[in-house]
């Protein structure tokens, strides 16, 4: 064959050997499909909130950032508990725990935690007006023994009007026939002598009823001195062993907690008496009934609860103590880890992580 034809033939077979390649690069490039991850929510203002059908708040806006990024597609499950949050992350049943959920030695065992986001700690919450009213008087009064020294006090006053009425009924031409006027009369003649010292009636016996005038005097002035003594002292006691102003004054009270919590730990740790409560509506109503003296939480819940309610007499009271760190869950082992950590640490640099706890916070904290 000619060497002119061979030299001819060779750009061919080069153009029909490089096609193919040429027609994969010809090809737009195919986008992934979004991975379609569960993810486990437990709703605690302001950082997972529900509003108009679906969920906001700090740790939510951040998950979604996240996520975005990542080329995830969320879907939510709302648990009643942290408890069980983390129970259901452990066993693999959601992708990823999106709350303020506290990074512990203890979860750690069982999942995996992100890049911390968000610091946090403990506090404590009482009602203002607790401590204080008819009721809490009531209460002390009885648990002191006062109430059935009033009762014995009442029983006396009873008997005494029925024997005055009896006596000026009898010796007393001017005292009123009808028994029920009868009874009215002495009641308000023993109250008057009971309370304010004064004696009312007509000495129907001369010096001897003088004495006996003085001795009611002073048996009144017995009676107010009792009444007024007990309760001063019922309302000191009250004001003294109700003031709740740090974590040194919670042994020997009740305080709640949220279910699952690292405050649930603590107050179990110290042998401090508790109630477990779903979340910090009922908390707050049963701290408003009296059913506990206050609530131990994580600080920032707490302050903002009280910073949306003005109108309840809710008091952040004592330093923060117990200093902890949030951080997204997921199942152990989990390839999303590392990748949803390192876009956590890129917003804490680009000063988002900042916007967003400015923005459900305010510029201080």
């Amino acid at each position: 064959m000619p060497h002119g034809i061979q030299r001819g033939r060779l750009p061919l077979a080069l153009l029909l050997a490089l096609a193919p390649f040429a027609l994969i690069q010809a090809q737009p490039a195919v986008e992934p499909e979004p991975r379609q991850v569960e993810v486990g929510l437990y709703i605690s203002p302001p950082f997972v909130m529900e509003e108009q059908g679906g969920y906001t708040g700090m740790a939510v806006e951040l998950w979604r950032e996240v996520a975005a990024m990542q080329k995830l597609q969320s879907r939510y499950r709302v648990f009643d508990s942290l408890r069980e949050l983390v129970e259901a992350t452990a066993a693999g049943d959601v992708d990823v725990a999106v709350t303020n959920l506290t990074i512990t030695e203890g979860r750690a065992e069982r999942i995996d935690f992100t890049q911390p986001w968000f610091d946090g700690g403990l506090r404590i919450m009482v009602d203002k007006s607790q401590g204080g009213g008819f009721w809490a008087l009531f209460r002390g009064l009885r648990d002191s023994g006062h109430l059935t020294g009033y009762l014995w006090l009442i029983s006396i006053i009873l008997l005494v009007t029925v024997l005055f009425t009896l006596f000026d009924r009898r010796f007393d031409s001017d005292f009123p026939r009808r028994w029920r006027d009868g009874l009215a009369e002495s009641f308000y003649t023993v109250m008057s002598i009971a309370t304010s010292g004064r004696v009312e009636r007509k000495n129907l016996f001369g010096w001897i009823g003088r004495i006996w005038g003085g001795l009611w005097l002073v048996c009144g002035v017995a009676v107010v001195s009792y009444i007024t003594a007990s309760v001063t002292s019922v309302m000191t006691s009250l004001t003294l062993t109700s003031q709740i102003n740090g974590v040194r004054d919670l042994p020997g009270k009740t305080v709640g907690v949220f279910s699952g919590s690292v405050a649930e730990e603590f107050v179990r740790r110290e042998g401090i008496a508790s109630r477990d409560f779903k979340d910090i509506d009922d908390a707050v109503q049963a701290l408003s009934e009296g059913r506990i003296e206050a609530i131990v939480g994580d600080a920032p819940v707490l302050a903002y609860f009280a910073h949306s309610h003005p109108e309840l007499p809710l008091l952040l009271v004592g330093r923060i103590f117990e200093p902890d760190k949030y951080g997204f869950g997921l199942p152990l082992r989990s390839d999303l880890a590392r990748p949803i950590s390192v876009d956590i640490i890129g917003a804490y640099e680009s000063g988002r992580v900042k916007e967003l706890r400015e923005k459900y916070f305010g510029s201080r904290r």
